[in-house]
């Protein structure tokens, strides 16, 4: 029982705010010592401990050979790369193109403002994948102008919370590059599978905005005609130009993948210089802005492996004290068919886990003891994991601490609450709870393949 009580002294020092990556080390190494005086005894006292210490600490020997397997992981090379290509990108004002040629282009129907932002959320997650930087750019264009026709407030910002996190599930997303080297899958295959479950979201979506407009005109009013941007023709226009080099380095990175001419690390140094090229196409290039990219690139990156060091500490000593076998039986004997049992719960658990902790804690502390009860049922793991990318994509979503709703809380005026993000983000999660039930029970609708 000491696996269990070390995962849930984790998750209570979580919740008091302690950072992720130090909490999961210091956890591991006092439940490790723990261990270790537990299976010594006490029979000699006070010596009983102090061997009881030494055979607690003796099983992190072996922690200098994880982490440089860790360093020499080429899957995870593409996560800082993916990074920085996405942080040039917002740097470069494509979000802020898109918005305004999709914004004149769909304006005019019920709902086109807020329908244009799911579509360039789409592009913005198949070109960065970078949740925060989408909601914070859509959050301070796309909402003045929702705001400023009447747009209903929570629809509004439940749009753009849920558009922003389309990074989640469409590639190329850092979760599933992180999930790809959980379940040891090639991420290519990953990035195969999320292409029409994330469509299908994004549908998903667009449906929804249409029929709230439809049924309720003042909740997403058309913008009237303006005749200075000019005919139809002429907006259309403006719009290719501004979707087309995003769509370009959409195919060149996804492409290349896809194609198999690319490994998903290889295709993530082709963004890398398309999101260059892309800013001396838009005139925004300099040298000081790939200097802050690339710093900013460090820290997220950083802040991602020393989460990777602390978690595969948490895992060793989980997996020493037995924590994964009380699990995997409690698994294996569930009630029902335990394949569907399994994934029922497992997605439960993280849903609810999500409303707590971040996707990366979820990715490396809970997954790796699930992979192989997954593996023991016969269970898809790429359908797993798009599972598990699907149901972590809501925990950005989720009250009182989804991402998201902090992100667009920064930048949006005082006018707008907190509750009424709250309540806007409340029906895009339940249509991405529905997607992912029809993931679980209808995983073919997808082309995906259920069993192994």
């Amino acid at each position: 029982m000491i696996g269990i009580l070390m995962f849930f002294a984790a998750l209570f020092m979580l919740l008091f705010g302690f950072p992720v990556a130090f909490t999961f080390a210091a956890v591991s190494l006092l439940f490790g010592i723990i261990a270790g005086i537990v299976e010594i005894g006490f029979d000699d006292g006070f010596m009983s401990i102090l061997e009881g210490v030494e055979e607690g600490l003796s099983m992190f020997d072996f922690m200098p050979y994880r982490i440089m397997s860790i360093m020499q992981n080429t899957i995870l090379m593409a996560v800082p790369m993916f990074i920085f290509m996405g942080i040039i990108l917002q740097k470069t004002g494509l979000a802020e193109k898109l918005l305004e040629s999709m914004g004149f282009l769909f304006g005019e129907i019920r709902g086109g403002v807020a329908i244009s932002t799911v579509l360039v959320g789409t592009l913005l997650a198949a070109s960065t994948g970078v949740v925060g930087a989408s909601v914070v750019a859509m959050g301070v264009i796309s909402l003045p102008v929702m705001m400023k026709y009447k747009y209903n407030l929570p629809l509004a910002t439940g749009t753009i919370c849920a558009s922003g996190t389309l990074g989640q599930i469409i590639p190329p997303s850092i979760v599933l590059i992180i999930l790809g080297d959980v379940f040891q899958v090639p991420v290519g295959d990953l990035f195969q599978a999320a292409i029409w479950p994330g469509l299908a979201l994004v549908g998903a979506y667009i449906l929804y905005i249409l029929i709230v407009s439809f049924f309720n005109k003042d909740m997403a009013p058309a913008i009237p005609k303006d005749a200075s941007r000019g005919s139809k023709k002429k907006q259309v226009m403006v719009a290719l130009m501004a979707i087309i080099p995003s769509l370009t380095l959409i195919i060149l990175v996804l492409g290349s993948i896809f194609a198999g001419v690319a490994t998903p690390t290889e295709s993530s140094a082709v963004g890398c210089i398309g999101a260059v090229l892309l800013a001396i196409l838009y005139r925004s290039f300099s040298i000081n802005m790939v200097k802050e990219a690339a710093f900013e690139s460090v820290k997220i990156t950083s802040m991602v492996f020393g989460i990777l060091i602390g978690a595969t500490a948490f895992s060793m000593v989980f997996t020493y004290t037995g924590g994964d076998e009380i699990v995997e039986h409690f698994m294996m004997n569930l009630p029902g068919d335990e394949k569907f049992a399994f994934i029922l719960f497992t997605m439960l658990a993280i849903f609810v886990l999500g409303f707590f902790i971040d996707f990366v804690e979820i990715s490396y502390i809970i997954v790796p003891i699930l992979v192989p009860i997954a593996d023991a049922l016969g269970i898809s793991p790429v359908w797993f994991a798009i599972l598990i990318a699907m149901n972590l994509q809501t925990s950005f979503l989720t009250p009182p601490f989804g991402f998201s709703l902090f992100y667009l809380k920064g930048v949006v005026p005082p006018s707008v609450r907190t509750v009424d993000i709250y309540k806007g983000v409340l029906p895009f999660i339940f249509i991405q709870v529905t997607v992912l039930l029809m993931l679980v029970f209808y995983p073919e609708f997808f082309g995906i393949a259920a069993g192994q």
